[in-house]
């Protein structure tokens, strides 16, 4: 079952998800213990098992699929702009579609 068929009523509310990443999210610290317990439980449900070398808990922000997740909002990984700059110009037919490529990647 697709992640975000599982978290459908939480997503983008308090719980972004790609694939098989979760990010639990937050405006009141008071409120995170209980949305995640929720996550949790709905991984117990549907029989999910999670990388405990992959958790982070309690950061006030972390890189995410490319972008920076913090308390104010979602930002663009500086590094990420900074390798599509330094990107050459295409030439060809064939390196515009490498560049499309790497930029849908970034």
């Amino acid at each position: 079952m697709a992640m975000q068929r599982i978290f459908d009523n939480v997503l983008h509310k308090n719980v972004e998800c790609y694939v098989d990443n979760l990010v639990v999210k937050l405006k009141k610290r008071k409120d995170h213990l209980y949305d995640l317990r929720k996550v949790f439980e709905r991984l117990k449900r549907y029989q999910l098992k999670m990388d405990p070398s992959k958790w982070a808990f309690g950061v006030t922000s972390e890189k995410f699929l490319g972008f920076i997740i913090r308390q104010r909002g979602i930002e663009i990984d500086q590094a990420n702009i900074d390798a599509i700059l330094r990107m050459p110009e295409p030439r060809n037919i064939h390196e515009l579609k490498s560049l499309q490529g790497k930029l849908a990647y970034h």
